[in-house]
């Protein structure tokens, strides 16, 4: 059964298509980067997948209360804003409002999801006083926290330092590997050819390629979406990718 059925997806600013018929399902076990140019429309269709905006078509999220929907998936949105000057631990502890009273479960999960972003030691941290790396992984935390099957997540890795991107992204691939789904808008294409199982490519607002990473990630697609030139090859521990230069059209 999948996590998420999009079909016929579309959001109009004004008479304008932002997101054009867009469909595809996400089944348990794929770790699903999301990628485009920016502008290409994936926020938008995150937020439409989660009934967050308006939208013409059908996703299986949308109609879905909210406390449901919050048990179904988690959402990590681009902008990261911390509003209150609560500790670390209480912050990703956010995570559990959408679950019943008593929360025994609730104790496990928070200290699971510490330990998988390597906060531990911040707990008693206030959060509004970390570093915005650090916040970021907090966030992330919270969203792993509500132990929701799919987590959808607006440019996670956005302004972390390399051993953090590489490290939140292998927590995504664990999430999938345990069961659970993950779409995640990216524009590092060498950490998703690395890391995801599956990736879908939009431009203009159209699905405009969804297979496995090195199969999608063509010369022509490269050049006619995203304008570049790229090395590409597998190493011991995977797909490398290289951009190497613009083409003419950027």
């Amino acid at each position: 059964m999948s996590l998420l059925s999009l079909a016929g997806i579309t959001v109009l600013r004004g008479s304008c298509p932002v997101v054009d018929d867009v469909s595809f399902a996400v089944q348990p076990g794929e770790f699903i980067g999301l990628l485009g140019p920016n502008g290409a429309g994936k926020t938008t269709l995150m937020r439409a997948a989660l009934g967050l905006i308006e939208a013409r078509g059908h996703s299986s999220l949308a109609g879905l209360t909210p406390g449901a929907r919050a048990r179904a998936a988690a959402w990590l949105p681009q902008a990261r804003e911390i509003a209150w000057g609560l500790s670390v631990a209480d912050v990703v502890g956010l995570g559990r409002l959408p679950h019943p009273r008593p929360d025994a479960a609730g104790p496990a999960a928070i200290a699971a999801a510490l330990a998988e972003m390597g906060l531990e030691n911040y707990r008693t941290r206030i959060a509004t006083q970390v570093s915005g790396g650090e916040q970021a992984r907090v966030l992330i935390a919270r969203a792993l926290a509500q132990s929701a099957p799919l987590i959808l997540a607006d440019e996670p890795i956005a302004g972390l330092d390399p051993a953090a991107q590489i490290a939140t992204m292998q927590v995504f691939a664990r999430h999938a590997r345990a069961g659970g789904a993950v779409v995640a808008s990216l524009h590092d294409l060498g950490l998703a050819a690395r890391h995801c199982s599956r990736v879908l490519v939009l431009d203009r607002g159209r699905l405009v390629a969804d297979g496995a990473p090195l199969d999608v990630l063509t010369p022509d697609l490269l050049a006619g979406t995203f304008h570049i030139r790229a090395h590409v090859s597998t190493g011991p521990e995977g797909p490398i990718f290289q951009p190497l230069t613009t083409l003419n059209g950027f």
